[in-house]
């Protein structure tokens, strides 16, 4: 019979971790791959989900140039959590299912709480970056008048401010570097096992340490992909997006034993 501490124990137990040869990227994709190809609808609905987000992404940035920074980046940052289904897929093919779209929404009924308290989380962290993209903006003299081209040239053509977009783009990588290794195996490991989102984390953190080549040049590979998908108005979106997706769970499953 299990025991409220038992089920406590678990949910605190930092699970094993692997060290995984960066050559390993190209068989995540290829496993995304075919496990968009073995659930073409439910996969490409999710797409098209991640497609219409980028639209949103632009229509709501026009003439606010903070907000595309701000908006962009929070898409690099709320997406482990869009692709909360992505991973039921991927989890149900890997046990001989089929399931159709709805039946992947079921990935939050398990350890909907840790993954709520997550979410939070990663919500937290962008709100912050758009407020400091906003003050930011400000003090380089933007409005709401400008578009994104007219006044990235603007910014970077005074050379008053230079020092400022420098520490702006330093202190923006590291957040996102720190938003990474938080959150490269958070999620899925939540969907698949009943831990905390604390546990998550630090299991993620310390997966992180342990390949610190492989998982950057994963995510290197994560935003090179996205941003391919939003240079092709946002068509490859649809297609990109899934495969990184079911990719990221193939990644969790060899990184984790």
């Amino acid at each position: 019979m299990n025991t409220s501490f038992d089920q406590v124990n678990r949910s605190t137990l930092i699970p094993k971790i692997r060290r995984v040869a960066p050559g390993r990227i190209f068989a995540w994709l290829k496993a995304g791959w075919r496990d968009l190809k073995a659930n073409p609808i439910p996969s490409l609905a999710y797409g098209l989900l991640f497609g219409l987000g980028g639209d949103l992404i632009l229509l709501a940035s026009l003439g606010r140039p903070h907000l595309f920074t701000a908006a962009l980046s929070g898409f690099f940052l709320l997406a482990p959590l869009l692709a909360v289904g992505l991973y039921e897929l991927s989890r149900q093919n890997a046990a001989g299912n089929k399931p159709i779209f709805i039946e992947s929404l079921r990935a939050f009924r398990g350890n909907g709480q840790s993954i709520a308290l997550f979410g939070l989380a990663l919500g937290t962290v962008t709100l912050i970056w758009e407020r400091a993209s906003s003050f930011g903006f400000g003090l380089l003299g933007g409005h709401s008048g400008d578009n994104v081209k007219q006044f990235i040239t603007q910014a970077v053509a005074n050379s008053d401010n230079a020092l400022f977009l420098g520490l702006w783009f330093v202190l923006g990588g590291l957040l996102a570097l720190a938003t990474y290794a938080f959150s490269v195996v958070s999620i899925p490991l939540m969907i698949d096992r009943e831990v905390s989102c604390t546990t998550a984390a630090q299991t993620s953190l310390n997966v992180f340490f342990a390949n610190p080549l492989t998982l950057l040049l994963w995510g290197a590979s994560i935003v090179m992909l996205t941003l391919l998908g939003f240079a092709t108005l946002l068509f490859g979106l649809v297609v990109i997006m899934p495969i990184l997706g079911h990719a990221s769970w193939h990644a969790y499953r060899e990184l984790i034993e």
